[in-house]
Formats: structure tokens, sequence, C-alpha cells
């Protein structure tokens, strides 16, 4: 049988996103800082986007200005129609024709009573693992090629300073580094990282380029070793012994094992292993650690009249208008049709652009108003009186779709009398607690924590046990459900937190 092609008419239907509707949803996800670059990157695309400069004008300056503006309108809606079209009015402006045409008002901000941080606050970049070691590097007398071999080690060191390439690769980069014009061969190549491994191991923190745990810690130990740390050989020996042959015992914490296979007195191997506590299994996390990054809210909970309010913190944002002088240009019958075209886009996403972020506004303020609502207790009592609440609840309380909640409160802080948090610290699952009420994830989480902070090293809480002793208090709740939140919370199993 043959196969004809034929048309076949099909009827269907499907969500397409329009551009302004996937402006709107990326820009409701913006934090205030992500929002004041995007609004400073569009000034800079768009010309006909500018930023307001606020003048020393007074109020009664300005409300005469805006009564002479009131008298202009009248007197153009009173004035004969004009017989050629105005190109300006078949741009949708909406209300935004007259706030943002106009020069506008502002008042002082009402988040101004929050605390700004000091400028003792914002650092210099600080420096990295790789700039500390090639700093170090440059001090020591090196041939090129061994100095080359040491640079490439560093530039293949992970965060916590282990060596991630394998010989093969290390090897073919070395000869990429080299220009293929030294030690072609692979012996060579070999011996020369070999070199440079040793070199690396000289420098500060000791313990960089190891491939594992096992070797992290044996280059440690020799570290101390030749800085003349004050220990007998066989504390030494004894020392390696463990990292060599018997990490999982020490990692059980099982010291009548250890003490055993390493045939030494107990008194001696817990000697040994108070100094393998000094050691670091990640040398380089010291330098390597994210620096402390400042948090702006984007809005406050703010008590006024008894009252929990919403503030919106729009301070430092470039409060935008558009430029009249483009209207000019589009009145103006000497302007060519494209550069018309032109800007008259250019008009339709400036609007586009300003009415998304009123909606961004209006969405967060909603989302806010509805936590404000649920969550008072917690603003005057603190963590102990948080109260279970999912994103689909507050969703359907201001109608709107669970996905634009989500963004609304995504990676955005809010200023409270309890102080700052992400709002999405407000939601979370309810499990039955007390007297039948609903108990947050989060506080069954802490006391979970807690419970295991206090137990007896000796015997830690099973999970079992654990779960027995939150049904004691009221929470109903199952070992494997305490198991999985244990996990989450990246809490040692009872095997492994137990001290023999």
């Amino acid at each position: 049988m043959l196969l004809q092609p034929r048309l076949n008419v099909k009827v269907a239907q499907r969500q397409v996103l329009t551009p302004g509707l996937v402006q709107m949803v990326s820009v409701l996800a913006l934090n205030k800082l992500e929002l004041k670059d995007m609004l400073n990157n569009e000034m800079v695309e768009n010309p006909v986007l500018e930023e307001l400069e606020f003048s020393s004008e007074t109020l009664e300056e300005r409300t005469g200005r805006e009564g002479d503006q009131e008298r202009s309108a009248e007197e153009v809606a009173s004035a004969p129609e004009k017989a050629e079209k105005d190109p300006f009015d078949e741009i949708d402006f909406g209300s935004y024709f007259q706030d943002y045409l106009d020069p506008g008002f502002r008042t002082s901000s009402s988040f101004e009573d929050y605390d700004k941080p000091s400028f003792e606050h914002f650092l210099a970049q600080p420096s990295t693992l790789t700039d500390h070691l090639i700093w170090q590097l440059g001090s020591m007398p090196l041939a090129n090629n061994v100095r080359t071999a040491v640079e490439l080690l560093i530039g293949n060191l992970n965060e916590d300073g282990y060596l991630t390439a394998s010989d093969e690769e290390l090897e073919a980069s070395l000869l990429e580094a080299l220009n293929g014009n030294e030690l072609l061969s692979a012996e060579q190549r070999s011996a020369l990282l070999l070199q440079a491994r040793h070199v690396l191991a000289q420098l500060d923190p000791s313990g960089l380029g190891a491939r594992d745990l096992r070797e992290c810690l044996m280059l440690q130990i020799d570290a101390q070793r030749r800085n003349g740390l004050d220990t007998d050989e066989t504390l030494f020996s004894t020392l390696k012994l463990i990292v060599d042959q018997h990490l999982p015992l020490l990692q059980k914490k099982d010291m009548r094992e250890l003490t055993r296979v390493c045939k030494q007195d107990a008194e001696h191997v817990a000697e040994a292993v108070e100094l393998l506590r000094r050691l670091d299994p990640r040398p380089g996390q010291r330098y390597n650690q994210s620096a402390t990054q400042l948090i702006e809210p984007d809005v406050a909970f703010v008590k006024r009249d008894d009252v929990y309010v919403v503030v919106m913190n729009e301070e430092d944002l470039p409060a935008l208008r558009l430029n009249n002088s483009y209207r000019k240009m589009l009145r103006n019958k000497g302007t060519e049709q494209d550069v018309k075209e032109y800007v008259k886009e250019r008009y339709r996403s400036a609007i586009q652009l300003l009415r998304n972020i009123e909606q961004r506004k209006n969405t967060i303020v909603r989302t806010c108003e509805a936590i404000v609502r649920r969550q008072s207790e917690f603003l005057e009592e603190g963590v102990s009186a948080l109260k279970p609440m999912m994103i689909k609840e507050v969703a359907e309380e201001i109608g709107v779709h669970p996905s634009t909640v989500s963004r609304a409160v995504a990676n955005k802080y809010v200023h409270t009398p309890q102080g700052v948090y992400e709002l999405r610290f407000f939601f979370s699952e309810a499990v039955n607690g007390p007297e039948g009420g609903d108990l947050p994830l989060l506080l069954l989480k802490r006391k979970v924590k807690k419970l295991i902070e206090e137990e007896d090293s000796r015997k830690p809480f099973t999970d079992e046990a654990l779960a027995a002793e939150l049904q004691r208090q009221g929470i109903q709740v199952t070992r494997r459900t305490v198991a999985k939140y244990r996990e989450d919370m990246q809490i040692p199993s009872t095997h492994q937190r137990r001290v023999r």
C-alpha cells in the first residue's frame, strides 16, 4: 500500500504566552536588587524611558503647576479637532499617560525608618583559594615548566581543595599548556606533575591536591611533622595507621575496636583521635567561603494603630517616566516613517514594562496582606506561633494561580518585628499537632533537632524513639517521617551518632 500525502484541517486550543506576559512573569520573580538592575538596563536600551530627577519644588509650586496643566488640558479639549490624526494617539497609554509623562511627585519613603547598613559592611572582594596559592607561588624559585604544572594543578582544585582531574587529563592539559614543545614523553610529563604535587603540598593550607579524604589527612599529618609539631613518633605512627586503614571505625566512633586494632592503650588512641579532630577534611573551604551578602528586604510588615500593614520598599529604585521629546518627534512631519515606527514600538515596550512593574507591586502586596492576616500571631509572639500555610490557600484567597504566588515570594525578604525573613519561610506544610491542631513542618523539624541535641551520646535516640517521644507530646508522626526530616537536616543516623 502506497502512502499518499494528505492535507487535514484540525481545530485545537493551546496556550501561548505573549511577550508582554513573558515579561510580566519574569518581572514578578525579581527581587528589589534584581529589579533595580533590570530597570537600569531598560533605560539604557530604551531611549523613551528616563529616570525622574527629583526637584526641590514645594508642594504649593507643584499644585500650581498641576493647575496650569489642567487648564492646558481643558484648552486642548475645547479646541477644534485636528484634521490630521496624531501618530502619538495610536499608542495605548491608558492611565500611564498622565502618570509617566508628568514629572511626578513622590513623598518620603514609608520605609525610611528601616535601619540601613553602614558602609563598613561593604567589603572588598575576598581573596579566593586560587589567589592565595598563586600569591605564594610567586615567591618560590621554580623552573618555568614546574611553575606551569603547579598552576595547572591549582586550576583543577575544587572548592574543598581536592584534585578532580585524572592523571590522563592533567597530562593532556600540561602538554597543551607547554605548547607541545617540551616534555613530550608521557614519562616526563608524569614526573613533572608529581614534582608539581610535591610543591603544592608545601603551600598553605596543607592537604591540598589530594584525591580523597585519606590522602588529604595524610598530607596534613606530614605537614605537621615537617613543621616540627611536638609529637612523638609513636603517636605519628598511630595517626597514620588510623587514617590509612581505620577511618570507618573513626566515623562510627567505635573507640573500643579502634584501640584494639591499633594495639595501643586507650589513652594513647584517644590522644591520636584528638589530634585528628584538629585536621581539616576540606582545607580549600577556608578560602572559598561564600562572602556574606547583605539582604535588602523587598517589603515590610509595619504596625500602625495596632494593625499590621504592608509597605513596599521602593527606596533607591529609579522612578521612570516617558521622555516627552520623542512625542514631538512623532508629530514632526519631517520625521522618517521608519523612525516613527521605531519610536512607537519603543513607547509600547515602555508602557508594557511600566504596567508589569505596577502589576508586580500589586501582586506582592496582596500576597503579603494574605500572609499578615494568617500569621498575625507570629508577628506578635515569634516563631513558636507560626501557623501552617500553603501557597495554594493564599492563591485561592487572592484569586491567582499558585505559580503566581510562588513567583511573588521567590528570593524576596520581609522586615518584620521578629526580624528579617524570606517570604517562603511563612509557607509550611501541616502535621497533626497537640490537641488536634496543626503544627507547621518547620516547628516539627526544630523539635526533632532539639531532641537529638539533648540526647545521651552513648544511647542516642532511634527514629522510632523520636517518633514515640513526639507522640507523647501530642504530635502524630511516624518513624519514616522522622527519618525523612532528620535526613533533610543532614543529621547522622543513630549508629553514626553513638559514641562507644
